[in-house]
């Protein structure tokens, strides 16, 4: 029976493998989501439009979203000097923003975390409720591609590098599932 993210409990189960169609992924635009900093300050990723986003979800009691954190800090590192940024979304409730803020610290993260991400945008972005999640975001706005499950640095370089090079050859596919 599929377990979603709102019965799960901090630290006993990471992922619920609850899968909904790809036409999640059609026409998806992030531009209206609106998320808090670490600072409690509002953010929108239309703030961020004209620059690729790589958008990750996770949350600090997953243990592949803390194998995956690093993996992004690296790969965020090459693309340093291009026109993408790098985001971390935690799931985590509102009231255990201390605990992200707490995490974030322990383990160096440098690149921006946000909160405030509920379960059900997740879903509607990422057409599943697991962490971690990441979506490649064009320009635009709009979602290129989703990759269900702890990513690997193929799965956003592919993504990334055909939008960097004006979309050059065949696209990438529109999701990618890994567990």
């Amino acid at each position: 029976m599929p377990i979603t993210l709102r019965r799960v409990h901090a630290g006993v189960v990471c992922m619920a493998l609850v899968l909904f169609g790809s036409s999640a992924l059609n026409a998806k635009s992030v531009k209206k989501i609106t998320l808090r900093d670490l600072d409690g300050n509002k953010v929108r990723l239309a703030d961020y439009q004209g620059r690729i986003i790589v958008l990750n979800f996770w949350a600090t009691w997953c243990g592949p979203c803390k194998e995956e954190l690093p993996r992004l800090g690296q790969i965020a590192s090459e693309y340093a000097e291009r026109n993408v940024a790098f985001l971390l979304a935690s799931i985590d409730e509102q009231k255990k923003v201390p605990a992200v803020r707490d995490y974030v610290s322990e383990h160096g993260i440098k690149l921006p975390v946000f909160t405030g991400v509920s379960v059900d945008l997740l879903e509607e972005l990422a057409g599943v409720n697991i962490v971690p999640a990441t979506l490649v975001i064009d320009e635009k706005g709009e979602i290129i591609r989703a990759i269900n499950g702890e990513a690997r640095e193929e799965d956003i370089k592919e993504a990334v590098d055909w939008l960097l090079s004006g979309r050059q050859g065949d696209p990438p596919a529109q999701r990618v599932t890994r567990y």
